[in-house]
């Protein structure tokens, strides 16, 4: 048996944005204005920013006949992987509201847009930032931290 372990690294700001995305944050939290979140009341907005400059939103769709809505992140991305097919991605915001107030707390995303990140990852052979917004603090990581025992076809 061998025990091993797992370091993540991470970068903390506090009530601030990470320089040079301040302009996609901003866009992650307006366009959770544009979320459908009737059942919760919980807005999330992603904004990707493409290799090219492009900037792609999307927010989360929720369905009274839940778990047929989908999140923020992967609006944002499966729309941003048919739009610019051969253009990779340089980073995602994500930004929340809870019944219309910006969430104190960085909003951080579930499981399965994590390997939906993780997938685009080895699609495009690049890794991206991820920023997860909060009114206190922001986190900035790579997506390939998120999920480190992703799903990969052998």
């Amino acid at each position: 048996m061998e025990k091993a372990e797992l370091k993540i690294d991470y970068t903390v700001y506090r009530e601030s944005y990470p320089e040079g995305y301040e302009e996609l944050c901003r866009a992650a939290l307006d366009v959770t204005k544009n979320a459908y979140c009737v059942y919760s009341g919980f807005a999330v907005g992603a904004a990707v920013l493409m290799n090219n400059g492009e900037v792609v939103c999307g927010t989360n769709q929720e369905n009274v006949a839940y778990p047929s809505g989908l999140c923020a992140e992967r609006t944002a991305l499966f729309y941003a992987c048919s739009a610019y097919p051969e253009m990779g991605i340089k980073a995602i915001a994500i930004a929340a509201r809870d019944h219309g107030v910006e969430v104190d707390e960085n909003v951080t995303p579930c499981g399965a847009c994590r390997q939906v990140m993780a997938e685009i990852v080895q699609r495009y052979k690049a890794d991206f930032d991820v920023i997860m917004i909060g009114k206190k603090r922001t986190l900035l990581i790579k997506a390939s931290q998120l999920l480190p025992f992703s799903f990969v076809m052998s």
